[in-house]
């Protein structure tokens, strides 16, 4: 079953606690700008060594990009999905910080703490939104992680703003290089879809976002039962940012082609993606994406869902870890 199927809520039964187990198979595939806007950051108070552990960049047509920043040592900058926040990395920022890294975390404009923004929902503006964080921040050989439509903004951005900057990136169930039906990729998903996704979304958001989770976390498969605070957090998330800026983001996500810029990307990248995954489905994806970057490895995770990142952080942590030391 895919979400994009129609969502029941009746057809899917929760069970007491949660378990998905799977065993990750791996596989190594070697595959073959617009200028920043000016800004200005305003810090909070609290301070890791003296320097703010969280603020806002202030973009030069006022939306104000919020962002963690923890630790010290190599940065690490992640990009979270749709329609969530930089909360969804929670797993991944203490995993890393705990290990001498310095991790960074920005709501992409309209979603969590950002600015509810009228316009800009595309990814040329979100990467540059990113390349103005980093430059605000002066972030250098950084490793970027991306994960799903993250995954489509880390991309952008480090084809077209992140020379010099950069010194590898991940992309985990990331919607890379189209997600759209066309005839230049006949095996994508309809637009019907998504025009569904968006019905959704204008009709009951709420309710769309009760559902979501559950394909999302693999909650609907044989022997998961649904972990309510994972779908609670999810749906906070979600709701947290405005519902004009995420409904734009869905043909940011699923209409945006990345072939060019994963063709440019000559920095080491690791593409991680669960064969289970129910929101992006990796034959279309993942599977394509490593064929098209220069330097890829490809490691693809047995019965993982879209979710991977929380219900399996321990061995996608292990696995990014062993990436970024590499």
């Amino acid at each position: 079953m895919h979400l994009y199927n129609e969502l029941d809520p009746d057809a899917f039964s929760p069970a007491p606690g949660f378990r998905h187990s799977a065993n990750a198979t791996r596989g190594q595939l070697l595959a073959a700008t617009p200028a920043a806007a000016s800004s200005s950051t305003s810090a909070a108070v609290a301070s890791h060594n003296g320097r703010p552990t969280h603020g806002r960049v202030t973009l030069a047509d006022g939306c104000e990009i919020f962002y963690k920043d923890w630790g010290s040592g190599q940065p690490i900058v992640f990009h979270h999905g749709w329609p969530l926040s930089s909360d969804d990395w929670d797993a991944q920022m203490q995993f890393f910080l705990a290990r001498g890294f310095r991790v960074i975390a920005h709501d992409r404009r309209g979603h969590g703490r950002s600015s509810q923004t009228a316009g800009g929902h595309d990814m040329d503006t979100y990467a540059a939104d990113v390349a103005t964080l980093v430059q605000a921040l002066d972030l250098r050989d950084a490793i970027h992680v991306g994960h799903s439509t993250g995954g489509g903004e880390a991309t952008r951005y480090v084809a077209r703003h992140g020379a010099g900057r950069v010194a590898k990136l991940a992309l985990i169930g990331a919607v890379p290089p189209l997600m759209v039906q066309t005839a230049a990729n006949p095996g994508g998903l309809p637009k019907s879809i998504f025009d569904g996704f968006r019905q959704q979304l204008a009709a009951n958001r709420a309710g769309f976002y009760w559902d979501v989770p559950v394909p999302f976390y693999g909650f609907n498969r044989a022997g998961a039962g649904v972990s309510e605070p994972l779908r609670q957090n999810w749906w906070r998330q979600g709701m947290m940012g405005a519902a004009n800026a995420q409904y734009d983001c869905i043909a940011a996500f699923s209409e945006t082609d990345f072939s060019d810029d994963l063709r440019g990307i000559e920095v080491p990248t690791l593409v991680m993606h669960g064969d289970d995954d129910q929101i992006v489905p990796i034959q279309d994806s993942a599977l394509l994406s490593s064929r098209l970057l220069r330097n890829a490895t490809l490691q693809v995770y047995s019965g993982f869902p879209h979710g991977m990142c929380t219900t399996h952080a321990d061995v996608i942590n292990r696995d990014l870890l062993a990436f970024i030391r590499s």
